[in-house]
């Protein structure tokens, strides 16, 4: 079973891989919303992928103490767990660029593949 998973995950960032718009602009304004990429595909943990991109992407806002008028704080593994299973963390970041409901508030939407990471840490178990 680990062996197809392991498939399917190669597969899936392979395919998402070659969707991107091979254009890469200098000029680019904003930062990496994935500053540390997993250097292994097959084993998203929150400690090697999911907290560099809450610490890039959320922590501004959804800090120890939230501010910008954020309703929590996602500092630690067991809050970015906990909003992620009662708080719709992943479809909060999912919605379409535009809605006043995505996150970040008043920022990009993460690229696809990044939200990937997210409902594969999900699917996946929680990993810390």
């Amino acid at each position: 079973m680990k062996t197809l998973q392991f498939f399917f995950l190669i597969a899936l960032a392979l395919s998402l891989n070659s969707c991107s718009s091979g254009g890469d602009s200098d000029g680019n304004p904003n930062p990496d919303p994935d500053p540390d990429p997993d250097p292994n595909p097959t084993t998203i943990t929150y400690t090697n992928t999911i907290r560099s991109i809450i610490s890039a992407n959320c922590i501004s806002c959804h800090g120890s103490t939230p501010t910008n008028n954020a309703t929590i704080s996602l500092d630690t593994y067991l809050k970015v767990k906990t909003a992620t299973q009662n708080n719709n963390l992943i479809g909060r970041i999912s919605l379409t660029q535009g809605n006043p409901d995505l996150m970040p508030k008043n920022g990009t939407r993460l690229p696809q593949t990044t939200i990937d990471k997210f409902i594969a840490w999900q699917a996946n178990g929680y990993l810390e």
